[in-house]
């Protein structure tokens, strides 16, 4: 590479081969940065002249990272997150969310998405209208998602543990059962709940809740007739069945409308919720800022 070269690299140059890695495709890449397709595919051409690397290859009909791409855009997500910090450095007690200009990616699942971001992004478009507010599948959170830049923040009751990794409690849930009224009487001993069948979330790869882990290690044995991949999977299942859940309480405000629900009727864990992001952006105020908004946005126990 040649002087010339690096001196032609910009922020959206990186910004662009971070977008076509995480999409996968040139479509997605256009769509998610707001341009066209041949304006995605020329600075492409633009930065594989830089890099002397093709960057994406073919695979069936869309295109894959190079073994260079991918190592290039961890790089290029480090080096976007220290331009944003140079760009606020004079200024760090003056930040103005309203100047704020940038993609701001959560992970979480469809619980934690549902019962806390959707304050926040009413907050953002109130107070910050030039972020844009991503939130990416969890799964079972990695130090790598926060480490590479994958995300920002990650919402779990179980945070990745590591020297590098800070984390704060948001709030504490209680499980609730919850059942369809037309069709069963609420589960009100131990043994009726016992001899029900249930419904439970697996997450991939066959990772299921911690409260039937919990139950299974104390030798509770329940039938489970269905099992689904997230918390939204539940209620279709649940309605004209007699089938239990047990989930955490606070969905009873959101997606377990209109079906009722009771204490489970035998000893369970509580469910801790976590947010939790990466040691390099602790001092950073537009980080601190929105993770304030979102402590503030916690909903209170139900």
């Amino acid at each position: 590479m040649n002087k010339v070269d690096w001196l032609s690299l910009d922020a959206k140059l990186l910004q662009l081969l971070v977008a076509v890695v995480e999409a996968g495709s040139i479509t997605g890449a256009a769509q998610h940065l707001g341009v066209t397709q041949s304006a995605v595919s020329h600075l492409l051409d633009k930065l594989r002249a830089i890099v002397g690397d093709p960057l994406f290859v073919k695979r069936g009909r869309g295109i894959t990272p190079t073994a260079r791409a991918e190592f290039l855009a961890g790089q290029a997500r480090e080096l976007l997150t220290q331009l944003e910090r140079f760009a606020r450095a004079g200024s760090p007690d003056r930040f103005d969310p309203a100047q704020w200009h940038t993609t701001f990616t959560v992970a979480a699942n469809d619980f934690q998405r549902d019962v806390l971001l959707p304050g926040l992004a009413r907050c953002l478009r109130e107070q910050a209208p030039g972020v844009v507010l991503r939130v990416i599948p969890s799964n079972v959170p990695s130090l790598d998602m926060l480490r590479e830049g994958h995300c920002q923040l990650v919402l779990s009751p179980r945070p990745p543990d590591g020297s590098d990794i800070v984390q704060i409690r948001l709030f504490e849930d209680h499980y609730r059962v919850f059942y369809d009224p037309a069709v069963r009487q609420s589960p009100d001993t131990a043994a009726d709940y016992l001899a029900a069948d249930h419904i439970t979330v697996v997450y991939e790869p066959k990772r299921a809740l911690d409260l039937d882990q919990h139950l299974a290690a104390r030798g509770v044995v329940r039938r489970f007739a269905v099992m689904v991949p997230g918390f939204a999977g539940i209620p279709p299942f649940l309605r004209g069945t007699p089938l239990l859940a047990t989930a955490p309480g606070r969905l009873q405000t959101g997606l377990m409308q209109g079906l009722a629900s009771a204490p489970v009727p035998l000893p369970c864990p509580t469910l801790p919720m976590y947010m939790v992001w990466h040691l390099r952006h602790q001092q950073d105020p537009a980080h601190a800022w929105l993770r304030a908004q979102l402590q503030a946005l916690t909903p209170p126990p139900v």
